[in-house]
């Protein structure tokens, strides 16, 4: 694997942690599968903090995409940089169809643990290229979720994803966190995806600038640190979280916003 998608264990590492300690999400795949293919992770990819504020991300997309799918169980769910993520797993409600989508060597190593059947697909793509569209063959509502992968897009690279995915589906939900842009300056230097060696991310403050090439509209802004997923921690943990991680700095960084069509 290349570095950037070396970075899918970062995440994959919180959700087994926290799933191992019966706190903020249960997956036992996740679990399962680091215990299997985890590396030594050095540094604060390995951080308890990064660990919660993961899982508390991760908990966020799975309760949004389970209402908007119960709302529209005709959708086509696309997880975007599925990573080895087990959200198929933990989101209950059906809609039409759901496709994970990576690039092939992640998919190659996912296939070892999931399996495809009519409801469900896997397909490899480089999604910077458009390479997706012939292989979804649905084209009304798309539930779309980008969870940790838009700092890897160049500007020019998100539009062009954005707006093939306008193009394609009749109409769009999206959810998806970006770093903010004072965030990808100092990532260089300091963030946890240094340690698997990648040092150059970009971030986005403008979520109406980022989707209007595509027509889509900028709906709201999502904290991923609510305040029940942070009352799952105990004690002096509760309150360094909420106090530093679930604070102001931390929304100066990084953020998550919903967009859509409709």
């Amino acid at each position: 694997m290349n570095n950037v998608n070396k970075t899918l264990y970062i995440p994959l590492y919180g959700k087994a942690l926290v799933s191992s300690r019966g706190i903020i999400l249960s997956d036992k795949t996740a679990e399962d599968i680091w215990a299997k293919e985890g590396f030594l992770l050095k540094g604060k990819s390995k951080s308890v903090w990064l660990a919660y504020y993961m899982a508390m991300r991760s908990a966020v997309y799975d309760a949004w995409l389970t209402s908007k799918v119960k709302n529209h169980p005709d959708g086509v769910v696309l997880h975007i940089g599925c990573g080895m993520d087990s959200r198929i797993k933990r989101v209950s409600e059906k809609c039409s169809h759901w496709y994970d989508i990576d690039f092939p060597e992640v998919i190659k190593e996912r296939k070892k643990y999931y399996v495809e059947d009519s409801y469900y697909q896997m397909i490899e793509a480089d999604m910077r290229r458009g390479d997706w569209e012939n292989k979804v063959k649905e084209t009304g509502t798309a539930l779309i979720i980008m969870e940790g992968v838009s700092m890897y897009f160049s500007p020019e690279e998100i539009d062009t994803l954005l707006q093939g995915i306008a193009k394609h589906f009749s109409s769009v939900m999206l959810l998806m966190d970006c770093y903010t842009e004072k965030a990808a300056r100092i990532s260089k230097y300091k963030n946890p995806i240094n340690d698997v060696g990648v040092t150059t991310v970009y971030g986005y403050d403008e979520p109406e600038k980022l989707v209007e090439n595509a027509g889509l509209k900028f709906l709201a802004e999502h904290t991923m640190t609510p305040k029940y997923l942070i009352d799952a921690l105990q004690g002096a943990e509760k309150m360094i979280f909420r106090n530093v991680f679930a604070g102001k700095f931390a929304k100066n960084m990084y953020r998550m916003y919903e967009f859509s069509t409709i």
